[in-house]
């Protein structure tokens, strides 16, 4: 479930995972895969002390009918937009216990696409740093260094409700793993 972050220049924003079946993230009105966020934090963390860019496909959904209602999805109540499609797939499970991140999602990424294609548009989106490592932009979006490890940790985790079983998928564990033992800066680093 997504949840709210503060960035420097968009005011509080939702960052997260929307469906358990899926891997993918929204930021805001822009979503993309875990998977290449992942790859792109890896790709700036290793760039050392310079200022660094990576850039990766997502897609960006204009409208908020167009996104849809979480909540309504939810509940089953409400399945408009590309919210309501991946539920329509993939409902909210009945089982409490079974409210956990699939690290191997139910809908491939194929399926998502194909989903989200309907609703948005598809764009190259990027994440990057200035060469301190004080500030990080993704998607247009700035944070400062607090703002944007809280989006890492909530990846790390699964966000809320965590990883099923607390099994993380290999690309969050090699993004981890570069974090701490990064050239010229890493997770611990302040």
């Amino acid at each position: 479930m997504p949840l709210a972050f503060a960035s420097l220049s968009h005011g509080t924003v939702a960052f997260g995972f929307f469906n358990i079946e899926t891997d993918m993230l929204l930021l805001d009105r822009v979503f993309f895969f875990a998977r290449d966020f992942c790859e792109a934090v890896v790709s700036v963390a290793g760039a050392g002390a310079t200022t660094a860019r990576a850039g990766f496909e997502g897609f960006r959904i204009e409208h908020p009918r167009d996104v849809g209602d979480l909540h309504g999805a939810i509940a089953g109540v409400d399945l408009s937009g590309f919210i309501g499609a991946t539920y329509a797939l993939r409902p909210f499970p009945t089982r409490e216990q079974d409210f956990r991140q699939n690290p191997e999602p139910g809908l491939s990424c194929d399926e998502v696409t194909s989903m989200i294609a309907r609703f948005g548009r598809k764009e190259t989106l990027e994440l990057s740093r200035d060469e301190e490592g004080r500030i990080f932009t993704l998607a247009g979006i700035r944070f400062d260094r607090q703002g944007f490890f809280g989006l890492v940790s909530y990846v790390d985790r699964g966000g809320w409700p965590r990883w099923r079983d607390e099994t993380r998928p290999s690309y969050v564990k090699a993004m981890m793993e570069a974090l701490r033992d990064g050239p010229g800066w890493s997770l611990d680093r302040t």
